[in-house]
């Protein structure tokens, strides 16, 4: 008899694809939806992490340019009233303000400077947003995951104990095939999460790093404009 339970389990393929074709198909569903998760979450992390890096790399740029002692009419000449990058953008928002703020004989229209700021803090609210879309995604694949997961295997493990007792066996062949179908479920739901748990802390710590310095460069040209304001 444990001959023949040998020679029956040895015959079982226990790789990923045996154990996925032999699941059920509620436990297959859960199985495809946490691929599914985990690449879509890969995703996000290569898109954000490509983004994150042209940002900071424009933003040193645009620091560069800023600080070099040029005339901040003239570089916003350079720029345009619609530039692509994000820095840009809070720098033109400003500049557009300040220009409209200006009445035809050369004086300037009262509360100025609160316009110069409400300005930028929409941009830099609009470049915000844009940096922490789809972060979202991976807070939720990194919180569900494991409990998508835990589903299929609990289903597996369910259905692995009504097949014993149809079969009125419990020798280990036919035992742990339903058990190991079971747990790839919990597997995967895992493989989805945790990458998804570690990046969304790394990105959303780098997105609030981007912002903050969006927003001291935002006080610093506030005031700049400030003081030419009051003289």
């Amino acid at each position: 008899m444990e001959t023949e339970a040998l020679a029956l389990a040895q015959e079982i393929d226990f790789s990923m694809w045996g154990l996925f074709a032999r699941a059920t198909l509620t436990v297959k569903l859960v199985m495809l939806l946490l691929v599914l998760a985990s690449f879509w979450a890969w995703a996000i992390i290569i898109q954000k992490h490509i983004l994150y890096r042209a940002t900071r790399r424009e933003a040193d740029r645009f620091d560069q340019s800023f600080w070099s002692g040029e005339p901040l009419d003239e570089l916003f000449e350079q720029i345009g009233a619609q530039p692509e990058g994000s820095s840009e953008k809070i720098f033109a928002a400003g500049m557009v303000e300040w220009r409209r703020s200006h009445r035809n004989d050369g004086g300037l229209i009262a509360g100025a400077q609160a316009r110069i700021d409400r300005s930028m803090d929409v941009a830099i609210a609009k470049e915000a947003e844009g940096l922490q879309r789809g972060l979202p995604v991976l807070a939720t694949v990194g919180s569900t995951a494991p409990f998508v997961g835990l589903f299929g295997t609990v289903w597996g493990i369910m259905t692995a104990f009504i097949e014993i007792a149809e079969q009125q066996n419990t020798n280990l062949a036919v035992v742990a095939p339903g058990i190991a179908e079971a747990l790839l479920a919990t597997g995967l739901g895992l493989l989805a999460a945790i990458p998804a748990v570690i990046f969304y802390n790394k990105l959303s710590a780098d997105s609030d790093r981007i912002v903050a310095g969006y927003e001291a460069f935002a006080d610093e040209f506030a005031t700049i404009l400030s003081r030419q304001l009051d003289s």
